[in-house]
């Protein structure tokens, strides 16, 4: 899934670093395209939501969980998350895509992910 437009109540979910410096990869996208905001690396920014995924796998999966919880929260809104730590951060699917075993179903995971969270 290549997210290059969004429709009203979907938002697209990227990973950023902590300084919240969107300057690469989806975050670049996010900023110039979705509202991402210079500065905040986490939670919700116009229509994007950032998770740290450059602090290490502790803080990723700990932003994962907020995220999780953000998104049970509001199921008006529909969240399509990107390869998220598979970019920049070098993460592969199969270390990171079960931090959003627990997602709802207004939560849409990439392919690569969801081989590995429909595997367990």
């Amino acid at each position: 899934m290549h997210i290059t437009s969004l429709q009203p109540g979907e938002v697209f979910v990227f990973g950023s670093n902590a300084s919240g410096a969107h300057g690469g990869g989806a975050a670049r996208f996010a900023l110039d395209h979705f509202g991402a905001v210079w500065g905040q690396s986490e939670g919700l920014q116009g229509q994007s939501y950032g998770i740290d995924t450059m602090s290490g796998l502790t803080v990723f999966e700990e932003q994962v969980r907020r995220f999780v919880a953000f998104a049970a929260a509001h199921p008006d809104l529909r969240f399509l998350v990107t390869e998220v730590g598979c970019g920049i951060a070098g993460y592969r699917p199969n270390q990171v895509a079960g931090f959003f075993a627990d997602a709802g179903e207004n939560v849409v995971l990439p392919k690569s992910f969801r081989a590995v969270t429909d595997a367990t």
